[in-house]
């Protein structure tokens, strides 16, 4: 999924390898998620573990309402740069970093009833001297919607959110009862890159399970996965479940969409180093499937290549690797019209959301370049560009 035409863009204006972004594109897709929120009243909040893009941040603070994190690391950038609402869910807080987000976030989402119960003093005094401060519950419906298990957070023997069963069980014990009382809502999380009828399947389910707590929370958060930038995705159907559920039970709708404003806005562009045979012909490039684009072995998946087709599609076929040692660090198989050259520059499509921000320095493997450029003007800036000190400062 390719919105930016990026063969507009000098290849050669940019370092080897990069992440390029169209701030345009960008803005494209946080007129959708405002649209959204203006229309239906919920807040739409920008998952930061899948673009943590801060020099973007002020663009992104002109559209929605504020961020969400997986740590206290993230809320502290959403705190810095990004301004509004800091929500944070962690499947397990450290004392130390808890109270340092009773200090600045405003909403807590607990993963179990036994993180709730063992912070419930600390979030009680909190609530002293803060009154923007509250703390919710992370749910797990058991409906799995998602098509890869390692991105599926209910599946079977799932760590993440608290199931029916495990929420009555906990109940029954009165140090649990007290401490739900600060329960002011649920988050749940079921999607990954997916429209609106999985959403409204696993509502049903929410609502079917967790009916007896729905009227007393003040808020409801439909976690991130939503593909609400995609093209086709159903916009009109979204706001109007959200506006019903908001009726239903009176309460605060929050959205936490993450690839949905960086979707179709980036590339990740890299340079062919060598070129070798060995049963089929290989190309070694300066970017690496383990550092840069680990989804491509985790999920897996086969990221796109401008002007290139599937193995022996076109008339020229490599298997593309990285340049580390790990024998697995390969790419995939593609074709093209025309033999590739050394110093060859290739363009991965859409690798904004979900790369950036995995990449690692294994090998001591240089970090790709950051840069945003503008399809309109064409500006571009060199954001960011990393040396050996990012790689020793890492270590010890």
């Amino acid at each position: 999924m390719q919105f930016t035409d990026f063969s507009k863009l000098d290849l050669n204006r940019v370092p080897s390898p990069c992440f390029v972004v169209d701030e345009v594109a960008v803005e494209r897709n946080l007129k959708i998620l405002n649209d959204v929120q203006t229309r239906s009243g919920a807040k739409v909040l920008h998952a930061l573990k899948a673009f943590s893009m801060f020099s973007l941040a002020p663009l992104t603070t002109k559209y929605l309402s504020g961020t969400c994190s997986s740590g206290l690391h993230e809320a502290l950038l959403g705190k810095e740069y990004y301004g509004g609402e800091v929500h944070v869910f962690s499947a397990a807080f450290t004392e130390s970093d808890f109270k340092e987000l009773l200090t600045f976030a405003n909403h807590i989402v607990f993963n179990t009833p036994s993180q709730l119960v063992r912070f419930a003093p600390l979030c009680e005094a909190a609530l002293k001297t803060r009154n923007d401060l509250q703390f919710g519950l992370r749910i797990n419906p058991e409906h799995s919607e998602g098509d890869v298990e390692i991105y599926d957070p209910c599946a079977k023997g799932s760590r993440l959110g608290t199931t029916y069963s495990q929420l009555v069980k906990a109940l029954e014990q009165s140090e649990t009862q007290r401490a739900f009382k600060l329960i002011s809502g649920f988050h749940f999380h079921t999607l990954c890159e997916q429209d609106f009828l999985p959403l409204e399947r696993t509502l049903n389910v929410v609502e079917e399970k967790f009916a007896k707590w729905l009227p007393t929370l003040t808020w409801l958060n439909f976690g991130g996965g939503h593909h609400i930038t995609a093209p086709d995705y159903q916009i009109d159907e979204l706001v109007e479940c959200i506006k019903t559920i908001k009726n239903k039970y009176q309460v605060e709708v929050y959205l936490e969409p993450g690839e949905a404003v960086a979707i179709g806005t980036g590339v990740l562009v890299a340079e062919v180093l060598d070129i070798g045979f060995n049963q089929l012909a290989q190309a070694i490039l300066d970017t690496s499937a383990t550092c840069h684009m680990p989804d491509t072995l985790e999920m897996p998946y086969r990221p796109d290549i401008t002007n290139s087709g599937e193995a022996n599609e076109k008339a020229h076929t490599y298997r593309l690797g990285g340049l580390t040692c790990l024998a697995g660090d390969v790419i995939n198989d593609y074709s093209f019209d025309e033999p590739l050259e050394i110093g060859q520059r290739l363009v991965f499509e859409d690798m904004a959301h979900y790369t950036m921000v995995k990449t690692s320095t294994f090998n001591g493997t240089h970090l790709p370049a950051i840069a945003t450029w503008n399809s309109q003007t064409n500006v571009l800036k060199i954001v960011r560009t990393f040396s050996y000190d990012d790689f020793k400062m890492r270590l010890s």
